[in-house]
């Protein structure tokens, strides 16, 4: 069929007018097995492929939201064309290079923009010019300049045009808007109170949801659970859908953190989440219909947090049963900041029965495990943390016994020997120390704002920030501000000279 389409970005779907129960709502993947096995496919209509091409009789540029974007004038006659250019190019050259452009930047880009309007008038010459600038090194890479005076090896602070880069790749993952640019043009933005209200507006921008969704997938390694395959048959209601709809719950848990302004500790605390129909039933939770995600309240203490959301749970479980062991490393790792050392070389496997084919219990195969003193010391310390969601199967379901069917028992103790009995208990002993779990997400935020690992001298300046946040009980915008004016985010070393070969360089 054909289908007549406005410009502009468009999502295309296809699906049966008339659903049937017999098809599972998930994407189809040929090679997984639940997918490509016997009469599933060859017996029930589906959908084998979706084929999209053209456009055909493409009607001429139409306004769109991306046109009106470069497009900021219009030329009434050819006499205003030059001017018009001119106009489009160096707005556009200043977003895309993210800095002031000179007279040189534009004459450059007017060299494409007459070469194309020579040959297919005022649109080509800009669309030659708009290829121009999204070919420049200036708008590819982000350049930090040294200063001419700065010795090699030296620290020194970066301009407040670098600053703006900095802040909005970190917030945005994206180019400093025009208030942005601004600011920093007029030479304001290392001032701490103007630094403050620009951090606190770009959180509360719409643009900041790509802090919340490529920050939270690289802390909480949300990209784990596209990967995660549980078995078919123990969880024939797992699907593609529900995968994504695990990570998008944690996703707007996140962003709404982040846009609200809410404390750093309500990751851990919060009573509330997002869910859709599916997702509600699969956390047993009443009266939430269609498809849409909307926020929920959160009765039970137990599915609170980051700790009770399934996208963490399923990315720290096997396909078919639960890892004590993985949780309890990603909370030693993302909640505690006390990850655990490498395990030794030919670690035994766990012991699947005991004696007389006695089935045994998953904690009594972790005790036996840890019997071997090579093993003890890191998992006394990792094992029961995990057990104490144990009550959660591999995909975030609430359980009372386990794959073996026998009781789950969720208790345990923290290494100073204060008890808890389920997820609840243990996230009480989590918070009572808030500034231990803020401090490590400081540091996972650095890491993500400047794209390297945390080192000894970042310490100060990560518990700066933490000290400073601590004041408005650990708002979200007043840690990142603290990160922002920090001197790991605005300071830079200077390139080292290159070490000489001892060799004549060649003529």
């Amino acid at each position: 069929m054909r289908v007549p389409v406005k410009a502009g970005p468009r999502v295309v779907t296809a699906t049966f007018l008339k659903k049937t129960d017999a098809l599972a709502e998930s994407v189809r993947k040929p090679f997984a097995r639940p997918h490509g096995e016997g009469d599933f496919l060859l017996y029930q209509p589906h959908i084998g492929t979706v084929t999209i091409s053209g456009p055909f009789n493409p009607s001429p540029a139409q306004d769109t939201p991306s046109r009106r974007r470069i497009f900021v004038c219009q030329p009434a006659s050819a006499g205003e064309e030059a001017a018009c250019a001119r106009r489009i190019i160096s707005t556009l050259a200043r977003r895309a290079y993210r800095r002031p452009v000179t007279d040189a930047d534009v004459q450059s880009l007017l060299t494409f923009y007459n070469d194309g309007r020579l040959k297919r008038g005022f649109d080509g010459g800009v669309e030659r010019a708009v290829q121009a600038v999204f070919v420049s090194p200036s708008f590819l890479y982000r350049v930090e300049r040294d200063p001419g005076q700065a010795r090699p090896g030296s620290a020194y602070r970066v301009s407040d045009i670098e600053l703006a880069s900095r802040l909005s790749f970190f917030l945005w993952s994206s180019i400093p808007d025009d208030e942005l640019l601004d600011v920093a043009s007029q030479g304001q933005l290392k001032d701490p109170s103007v630094l403050d209200r620009q951090v606190r507006r770009m959180l509360k921008d719409p643009r900041s949801e790509a802090l919340a969704s490529n920050f939270a997938a690289q802390w909480l390694r949300l990209r784990n659970v596209s990967g995660a395959l549980p078995d078919d048959v123990i969880f024939p209601n797992f699907t593609d859908n529900l995968r994504q709809e695990f990570v998008k719950e944690t996703e707007l848990f996140f962003q709404s953190i982040v846009q609200e302004d809410r404390s750093v500790m309500d990751l851990l605390t919060a009573d509330y989440t997002f869910v859709n129909e599916r997702l509600a039933k699969h956390y047993r939770i009443q009266n939430v219909y269609g498809s849409d995600f909307r926020r929920v309240m959160l009765p039970d203490e137990n599915r609170r947090g980051l700790l009770g959301q399934a996208s963490v749970l399923t990315a720290t479980s096997y396909s078919d049963r639960t890892s004590p062991v993985g949780r309890g490393k990603w909370i030693l790792e993302n909640v505690l900041g006390t990850p655990p050392p490498p395990p030794p070389p030919n670690v035994p496997a766990l012991q699947d029965n005991g004696l007389n084919g006695k089935i045994l219990s998953m904690r009594e195969r972790m005790t036996a495990h840890r019997a071997n003193p090579v093993c003890a010391t890191c998992h006394s310390r990792m094992d029961p943390l995990g057990f104490a969601l144990d009550n959660f199967d591999a995909v975030g379901r609430w359980r009372s016994r386990s794959e073996s069917g026998q009781q789950i028992d969720a208790s345990g103790a923290m290494p100073d020997g204060s008890k808890f009995n389920g997820p609840a208990e243990l996230r009480k002993q989590l918070v009572r120390n808030p500034e231990q779990f803020v401090t490590v997400v400081a540091e996972k935020l650095l890491i993500y704002a400047l794209g390297r690992g945390i080192e000894y001298y970042d310490a100060s300046a990560v518990r700066s920030a933490v000290r400073a946040a601590a004041t408005s009980d650990y708002k979200f915008a007043t840690l990142v501000a603290g990160l922002a004016k920090s001197a790991p985010f605005q300071m830079r070393e200077t390139s080292q000279p290159a070490a000489s070969s001892g060799r004549p360089a060649a003529r």
